[in-house]
């Protein structure tokens, strides 16, 4: 079974919404890397049933971030964020400010805003 390690992220932003089992088994396959057989032995449940678990959590977050868009926003965010951070280092070091440099900040702050 190939990890999708995006779901980590999901993990991460979701977590709350699974089953204690189901976070846990996901967070030992994600989070700490275990095999499933490893998972198997730490919760006490086949390795079917482990993998099963994490089709189902997997599919589970899926369906939320389709619904709720939280990881495509928190990137989003990330994004014009460090843009805004390279934009001010620009002016901080030439000690002057750039028109288009703080008009691309207002709109990348503008569009943060509207991801939430």
């Amino acid at each position: 079974m190939a990890k999708n390690m995006d779901f980590a992220f999901l993990l991460e932003i979701y977590e709350n919404i699974l089953t204690d089992k189901q976070r846990d088994v996901m967070k030992l396959y994600y989070w700490e890397d275990l095999s499933l057989s490893e998972i198997s032995q730490n919760v006490e449940i086949t390795r079917q049933a482990v993998r099963d678990s994490i089709k189902r959590s997997e599919q589970i977050l899926e369906e939320f971030e389709k619904k709720l868009g939280l990881a495509e926003k928190i990137t989003k965010c990330r994004a014009n964020c460090n843009a805004i951070c390279g934009y001010a280092e620009t002016i901080k070091k030439e000690k002057q400010y750039d028109e288009h440099c703080i008009d691309t900040i207002n709109e990348l702050a503008a569009q943060t805003d509207d991801l939430f």
